[in-house]
């Protein structure tokens, strides 16, 4: 499994920071990525990052990705019948015991299915029909990298907001591997300060 994460968060049309951390490693063969409410998203992935290692240190070993993505819907469900919902989607990646990869989707009302691919936010508008038709359960890893960079592509050509970096990592059974920021190939707004700007962008401007 692998996926990339736009690293600009948006409130109202309004770019944040551009370096957020939304992928948080639940264990050496699973991430989840997250997007949505700023603080629920640190909030939500940090308790569920916890409980899962708490549950480790207490039981002694380590939940699979199917474990932790019902672990993960439970705490959703619960909140959302609380005064204190969280606002956030997510996916879940891992590799199970047997060596499969498996793909969680969950919204912000704890709804999960379990699925081949994945987006969530405003990039699976213009992605989501791009990866329905590429897709191929017997991609390589180099294929799929390529439909990924296709999909990054896709939202710098037609989504309104400039992504100027898309982290991305990649989860087999050897653990998780970080393929490093695929840079956009556009401009950067001139207030945006240079230490937030990836190196090869600053070396083509």
């Amino acid at each position: 499994k692998q996926w990339y994460q736009r690293r600009v968060p948006l409130t109202a049309g309004i770019a944040i920071k551009h370096d957020a951390q939304k992928q948080f490693e639940l264990g050496d063969k699973m991430i989840m990525a997250v997007s949505g409410d700023a603080g629920d998203m640190t909030n939500y992935a940090e308790y569920i990052q916890k409980n899962l290692k708490l549950y480790e240190m207490v039981h002694g070993y380590k939940l699979t990705p199917n474990a932790a993505a019902n672990f993960s819907r439970k705490v959703m469900a619960q909140a959302l019948r609380s005064r204190g919902p969280y606002m956030v989607n997510l996916l879940l990646a891992g590799v199970e015991d047997d060596g499969t990869p498996s793909l969680y989707f969950m919204d912000y009302l704890a709804a999960m299915t379990k699925e081949k691919f994945a987006a969530h936010g405003y990039g699976s508008f213009f992605i989501l029909s791009t990866l329905d038709r590429y897709y191929r359960e017997d991609m390589t890893k180099d294929q799929a990298v390529d439909l990924l960079k296709t999909c990054i592509r896709e939202v710098q050509s037609r989504f309104i907001v400039n992504l100027n970096a898309f982290s991305v990592k990649i989860i087999d059974k050897d653990g998780i591997k970080e393929l490093g920021d695929i840079p956009n190939s556009g401009t950067v707004h001139k207030d945006v300060p240079k230490e937030a700007i990836h190196p090869e962008l600053i070396a083509r401007a």
